[in-house]
């Protein structure tokens, strides 16, 4: 993080932690550890049921017989879903190959499908049924028995774990099929966060019943965590509400930046107060950044915070504006 400016946080905005109770869950995200059987959309249905809430809605589907980490996110969280559902995923799979091969050559074959990979969408499937390449990030061989093949895979949203087990099986000439999934990552949640159904609605329960949040908090985490993967900004407090106003970043706003920005890319926006004000494309890289006084840093591309959480300190103010 590099620090442009020394600026302490004010009297507004609150800490995501130091939220009042209803608030914090409204703008939460629970990890849950999906059970075999129900859909994805049955599983956000039940958080939402749960906590009494409105809305709620996940962060990317798993087939029902699928388990494992699904971020629902709560509320007004629920703006930030579609960040959430394009990034990175991980899984440990187990692969039935429909004859023995060697583990040398499996393990051959598995290293030359890391990079990108041609995948057509089933025909029951959410997507446009169009060919479309996918990047494998890594694939690592857990454990090989027989005909068993226990794997990590790390790869990019949309990738279909059952057509590429098929297309292994097929490039090993004898044939595999997936076996069993489970999601260990999506996006910044591992499953050292997974809460079940169960232990989310006896939180409430309690909290309800006896007014003890602390599980309540413990099981929910603040919907900020959610954007923990991407590049932070961090802004004045006089910036806020411009930003809660569409306005683009100005380059005298920001209190600081992590040096992985990239121009062009999408980067979180924070007040210094930890609280997320939006999603912004970066129209800057950091070392425009560092040498330039005045300019526009990033434009918004979802605002999260309400408007009139800070006061209004900025004119609004956009590149448009100036022509």
């Amino acid at each position: 993080m590099v620090c442009l400016t020394e600026a302490a946080p004010g009297k507004y905005g609150t800490y995501p932690k130091d939220r009042p109770i209803r608030e914090y869950i409204e703008k939460g995200v629970v990890v849950i550890n999906k059970p075999s059987g129900p859909t994805s959309h049955e599983v956000a249905a039940f958080v939402r049921d749960i906590l009494e809430a409105n809305v709620a809605g996940h962060s990317g589907s798993l087939d029902p017989v699928v388990t494992g980490t699904q971020p629902v996110m709560i509320g007004k969280a629920t703006r930030a879903v579609a960040a959430l559902r394009l990034s990175g995923k991980e899984y440990i799979c187990l692969m039935k190959l429909h004859r023995g091969v060697p583990k040398k050559r499996i393990e051959s074959v598995l290293s030359e499908f890391v990079g990108g990979v041609y995948q057509m969408p089933p025909v029951r499937s959410a997507v446009k049924r169009a060919v479309r390449v996918r990047q494998i990030y890594y694939i690592e061989p857990l454990e090989i028995t027989d005909t068993l093949v226990l794997m990590k895979v790390g790869c990019e949203a949309g990738t279909y774990i059952r057509k590429l087990c098929h297309d292994i099986g097929m490039a090993l000439g004898v044939g595999a099929h997936m076996q069993e999934l489970i999601r260990s990552k999506a996006g910044p949640f591992t499953d050292s966060e997974w809460v079940s159904l169960w232990e989310l609605k006896d939180a409430y329960f309690d909290w309800k019943e006896s007014g003890d949040e602390s599980e309540l908090r413990r099981v929910i985490l603040p919907m900020e965590s959610a954007f923990s993967h991407l590049p932070k900004i961090v802004v004045r407090d006089t910036a806020v509400d411009a930003l809660c106003s569409g306005a683009f970043l100005a380059r005298a706003g920001i209190v600081s930046y992590e040096t992985s920005l990239q121009k062009g890319e999408m980067a979180a926006v924070f007040s210094q107060k930890g609280e997320i004000i939006s999603l912004s494309v970066a129209l800057m890289s950091p070392d425009e950044i560092q040498n330039s006084k005045n300019g526009f840093v990033a434009k918004p591309k979802a605002v999260l915070m309400e408007k009139g959480t800070y006061p209004s300190c900025w004119k609004h103010k956009n590149p448009a504006d100036e022509s």
